[in-house]
């Protein structure tokens, strides 16, 4: 049987409450962003998420790290290890991290996108052109 872990964390992120809603099975870790106007109760955020869960966009996933094993480690140790990953990967949380990837993926997307809409519309602005000049030179 599969592990899947989720968790949702609503906080104050000025001038907005968000919500950050992660979900972490065997193979990937994967978030998406909510975001709230007015601080929301308890129910509010249960029920938006009943609604809405099969909406939230996710990105590709990154691959997680989930251990079963669960070893007591030297808390130096720990604290160097931390400080090790926190320099290599800069400051933000898991969740922070996977968004801003999200994020760049999708500005990625939009780029090509625009590009390929841009061609097109020189491609038909060329046509057009092509067009009038034979109309122009129909008659003689």
């Amino acid at each position: 049987m599969e592990k899947v872990k989720v968790t949702m964390t609503v906080l104050f992120e000025e001038p907005f409450w968000i919500g950050i809603y992660e979900r972490e099975d065997g193979e990937s870790y994967q978030a998406a962003k909510i975001l709230f106007g007015a601080e929301p109760k308890g129910l509010e955020v249960q029920e938006y998420l009943l609604k809405h869960v099969y909406r939230l966009s996710f990105g590709t996933g990154e691959k997680s790290q989930i251990s079963d094993k669960q070893t007591r480690k030297n808390p130096k140790r720990m604290q160097r290890e931390i400080r090790k990953q926190t320099r290599e990967r800069g400051t933000g949380t898991r969740a922070q991290q996977a968004i801003q990837a999200q994020r760049e993926e999708r500005k990625i997307q939009k780029r090509i996108i625009r590009k390929e809409d841009k061609l097109a519309e020189e491609k038909e602005r060329f046509l057009q052109k092509q067009q009038k000049k034979r109309e122009k030179h129909r008659g003689h």
